[in-house]
């Protein structure tokens, strides 16, 4: 249990005091939450991050106002009036004496306690205040605790907690980096730092064998509900003499200890998909497992249709209880799924004796119906759902559609947590014009032989994993190809040189030479997994300083402009449009 400092300004917090503390002269200090006169007595509730107090004043003392910042001295005595949704509700403290600590000489932009209900921006300018309220101080507590938590799991588990630099080289993977000017290395830039990814890689070649790090990451990337705009943290981890199977062990135990300790929830499964077998299911590679309907593809069904929608295209069907819904409801998620560029939406329900109405009914041929009826099990009551795209797209949107059904009739327990490793990723991918590329991490550890690669390419697999929860994804991973002849073959395959190897990722292809352990690593996402914790939709509200949508930070005014003598400094000049 956390302590108050005890000093001149207090003795106690205002979240301790009880029954039992009745009769004791006690000081407090803290912010005026609410003051409510009552004939010639003034009840002032007094608030700080422990919890609230009411005090008592039953003679002038000097004038208050809401969030004045004050220390008060009294005695406790039982309330007459109980306050059961306090935790300090049996008792109040009669004030003998007030000291004004901070003066609220503004008018406040919004009411404390009212601050979820302010416009973000409003809210993210005045965040010192938004963040008094008893909500956002559980939050800041939580992700303390969080972070202690993991740190002291990481350590017993061996691991060692390392450091490493916030200004690197810019990546030419991944997402776009924030660049960092050199004042003493003219016309050249730092970058922050995507992942402490080639570092960890690093230490491994260096002999740590077990390392972590809360690690800051930097990302110039647009706003999402998920995802910060600009930097977020992750646990970040990495193992020598490592396989796959080693690093599960180790991240299902740190989540299961998590979520008993933050959620008590007792993980039960963490289901292993090929990502193969989840685009076939669910039709993503993030599928959130509480939702439990799958996804047939009916596309061979179809091969003959007469139905000018479904010709030439992939079709993916989702069998769902909707039959009973109303033509209006069927019309509103055809709406949506057009918002989300579907072409449209088709669908029929199932009625006795397998008669279908509605919608694609009349086009759906007895041949069809017989051989849905064998894919899907359709009864009385089912409504069958179809999307007809190209392939990329036809998967797409149906994500989109299985997720909204989900939602809309209700299928998924918004307290439950369910737990997935996708595996199996594909090595490599085929461009539009049919040459090779990496489909992910091109560091990663091919599954199989060089030799069997070269033959098929697009068949390889790599020894890459991510963790998903509830359709987010967690953390991502892998084991690293520690081989530098086997890197650059790989790298050749997808039409890159040696050169681009050893000019681009100096320092990782150069410490390979002088014996790299195998290793692999992860790197679960923290403020996902907060966001997860507390059943937040955005995840802002993890954070104690978040920017907007707009990446902007409207309290400290970021970005702004600077000085022309600073940027002569570091050798800019901005040129107008």
């Amino acid at each position: 249990m956390e302590k108050v400092t005890i000093n001149k300004y207090r003795n106690i917090d205002n979240g301790s005091l009880r029954i039992g503390d009745v009769g004791k002269v006690v000081k407090l200090a803290g912010w005026v939450d609410t003051i409510r006169k009552l004939g010639e007595l003034t009840f002032v509730v007094l608030r700080d991050k422990y919890g609230k107090t009411q005090v008592v004043l039953n003679k002038e003392f000097i004038p208050l106002n809401k969030e004045d910042v004050i220390s008060v001295e009294g005695k406790v005595i039982e309330r007459e009036s109980k306050n059961p949704n306090m935790p300090t509700g049996d008792i109040e403290v009669v004030a003998e004496s007030i000291t004004m600590l901070g003066k609220c000489t503004s008018a406040l932009p919004f009411e404390i306690k009212n601050s979820e209900q302010v416009a973000e921006d409003i809210r993210l300018k005045y965040r010192y205040l938004d963040l008094r309220a008893e909500y956002n101080q559980k939050m800041l507590k939580l992700r303390s605790d969080l972070l202690l938590f993991v740190r002291n799991y990481m350590n017993e588990q061996n691991f060692m907690e390392v450091q490493t630099p916030i200004l690197t080289a810019s990546s030419p993977e991944g997402a776009r980096d924030f660049l960092v000017p050199s004042r003493l290395n003219p016309g050249k830039f730092y970058a922050l730092p995507q992942a402490p990814q080639q570092f960890k890689q690093l230490l491994m070649v260096s002999g740590v064998d077990r390392y972590f790090q809360i690690a800051p990451c930097f990302r110039d990337e647009d706003a999402r509900a998920d995802r910060s705009p600009t930097e977020f943290y992750q646990i970040d981890m990495e193992m020598a003499f490592a396989t796959q199977e080693d690093v599960f062990e180790i991240v299902e135990g740190l989540y299961r200890a998590i979520f008993k300790k933050f959620a008590n929830f007792d993980i039960t499964e963490f289901k292993r998909i090929s990502y193969a077998d989840a685009i076939r299911d669910y039709c993503s590679d993030k599928p959130d497992l509480r939702n439990p309907l799958l996804v047939h593809d009916a596309t061979d069904i179809f091969a003959e249709t007469t139905f000018s929608v479904f010709q030439g295209k992939t079709i993916k069907c989702i069998k769902a209880k909707a039959a009973d819904k109303g033509r209006k409801w069927f019309d509103k998620l055809t709406e949506f799924l057009k918002s989300r560029e579907a072409k449209g939406l088709a669908y029929f329900n199932v009625g006795e004796n397998d008669e279908l109405s509605g919608g694609a009914a009349k086009f759906i041929s007895d041949k069809e119906k017989l051989a849905l009826k064998y894919k899907t099990e359709f009864v009385a009551g089912d409504t069958l759902f179809f999307i007809a795209d190209e392939e990329e797209k036809a998967i797409k949107l149906t994500n989109v559609l299985r997720n909204e059904l989900g939602k809309q009739l209700e299928l998924i327990d918004a307290n439950d947590y369910k737990f997935c490793w996708i595996v199996d990723f594909p090595f490599y991918e085929k461009t539009d014009d049919g040459k090779i590329e990496f489909s992910h991490n091109p560091f990663s550890m091919p599954q199989g032989t060089l030799e069997e690669i070269k033959k098929a390419p697009f068949k390889a697999l790599a020894y890459q994993y991510d963790l998903v929860i509830n359709g987010y994804e967690s953390l991502s991973g892998a084991v690293r190809n520690h081989d530098q002849n086997m890197m650059v073959e790989l790298f050749a395959l997808a039409g890159y040189g040696k050169e681009v190897v050893e000019n681009k990722f100096p320092a990782l292809y150069n410490a390979f030479s002088y014996g790299a352990p195998p290793h692999a690593g992860c790197a679960p996402g923290f403020d996902r997994l907060m966001m997860l914790l507390t059943h937040n939709e955005f995840i802002r509200d993890v954070y104690a300083f978040p920017m907007n949508k707009n990446a902007q930070d409207p309290l400290c005014n970021a970005p702004n402009t600077v000085d022309e003598k600073l940027l002569r400094d570091v050798h800019i000049q901005i040129i107008e449009d």
